[in-house]
């Protein structure tokens, strides 16, 4: 089922039924928009109600990545407006779709956001569409925050202070998922990687790990993710050779698999990230999967939050980049309350501010007390310190490593890193 496509409301309780597990690249080569409706323009000055709008998968190829996301944005706003708001006025939300980029969908919600005068749009999910209209929200002088994009290109984009994200770049995921395959006894690696920027930037970031801890990389084998078929691709591998297998991709990971089982790779180990570590429990046969591992920025989703997602969507199976998602709609709120506006030019030169350096809190009510109190704060999120750097990057993340069981589902171990971006 899609989400109704709503106007503004105050109170975020709306349920979604699909089935969801995160992921942040997409499935084209990215091209960042160009010719901003805006054209740079400064945004509306602030009317003193907080205005944030969504741009996650509702539609397309990615729609299986917006569930937990929308959860995590509605349990925010409810917070936020269970404890008087932002600026003494409830915050609204108005949620769209992104699609993915074989569909203008994304540029059209973002002209919507922006002519009903948003002050943050939370999103895109995939960093491919994000790079499409980055330069549309940032050059109309409103601010982004992507609770998934880990693509390193946003680094060092031209956003005009405007981007930032809870989740962190691949520099972190790319050293943990290459220090896992090595430290595992594999000194020859394959990679079948989707070709755009989030799957060649953590194939190049692993890699390096790789490498330096002693591996190598004898094939890395980039792929359209729109193919018919992937023998080809699997072929190149397999004439590698490898120990293990690096599977960087998405959904067309469900052609993938079965190719590689077909070409007689079972034996080796292969390794998911983040945009492909899914439930395939309905997918593959029993076993498929058995014992092989993958990475997933992000920490631990707690029991308690845990049912206050289920609370807003009693039909979540996955969790990933809730707390990410939940994060990003806290700090612009408290951003805000801090700035004493909700104009987005002063939440943007907040976000940094809260995120670290003051008095620690890590629930809105108890931050919210403390900026009225003129304090400085630093909020702790669900999803970590986050601790934006002055590329809107988080300082520091956590990498989830998990291990696939007998029914191809994730088991509930996981083991945990942290780490510096």
């Amino acid at each position: 089922m899609i989400r109704p496509n709503l106007g503004w409301r105050s109170v975020a309780v709306l349920s979604a039924v699909c089935l969801a597990l995160s992921a942040c690249g997409d499935d084209k080569a990215d091209t960042p928009s160009t010719g901003a409706t805006s054209g740079g323009a400064a945004a509306q000055a602030g009317d003193g109600v907080l205005k944030i709008g969504t741009i996650l998968p509702q539609t397309g190829s990615l729609a299986f990545l917006g569930p937990p996301e929308f959860a995590g944005v509605d349990v925010a706003i409810k917070e936020i407006n269970d404890n008087g708001g932002v600026l003494g006025k409830p915050a609204q939300i108005q949620e769209l779709d992104s699609g993915d980029t074989s569909t203008d969908i994304a540029t059209q919600s973002v002209n919507k956001l922006l002519t009903d005068k948003t002050d943050v749009i939370i999103g895109a999910a995939s960093s491919s569409v994000s790079l499409s209209v980055i330069d549309k929200i940032t050059g109309a002088g409103v601010v982004q925050i992507s609770p998934a994009n880990t693509s390193t290109a946003f680094t060092t984009y031209n956003d005009k202070g405007l981007y930032f994200r809870t989740a962190p770049p691949d520099t972190l995921q790319g050293r943990v998922l290459g220090d896992l395959i090595v430290q595992d006894g594999n000194a020859n690696v394959g990679m079948l990687v989707l070709n755009d920027s989030y799957g060649t930037g953590l194939a190049e970031n692993a890699k390096k790990e790789i490498e330096s801890g002693g591996g190598k990389v004898v094939a890395s084998v980039t792929y359209d993710p729109k193919a018919a078929d992937f023998s080809g691709e699997v072929g190149q591998i397999k004439t590698a050779n490898p120990d293990a297998i690096a599977i960087i991709g998405f959904d067309e990971t469900k052609k993938i698999v079965p190719k590689l089982v077909e070409a007689g790779l079972k034996n080796k180990k292969w390794y998911f990230v983040d945009g492909n570590i899914a439930d395939y429990s309905k997918d593959f046969p029993a076993g498929t999967l058995n014992g092989y591992k993958g990475t997933q920025p992000g920490a631990e989703t707690k029991a308690d939050f845990k049912q206050r997602l289920l609370g807003v969507n009693k039909d979540l199976k996955d969790f990933n980049y809730a707390v990410e998602s939940y994060d990003a709609v806290i700090l612009a709120a408290l951003a805000a309350e801090e700035a004493g506006s909700d104009n987005p030019a002063e939440i943007a030169k907040h976000l940094t501010t809260v995120s670290k350096g003051g008095e620690k809190c890590t629930a809105y009510k108890q931050c919210l007390d403390l900026i009225k109190a003129k304090k400085d704060i630093d909020y702790d999120g669900l999803s970590g310190p986050i601790s934006f750097n002055d590329a809107g990057d988080p300082a520091e993340a956590t990498i989830g490593v998990y291990t696939y069981g007998p029914d191809n589902k994730l088991l509930p171990t996981v083991k945990y890193q942290a780490g510096k971006i």
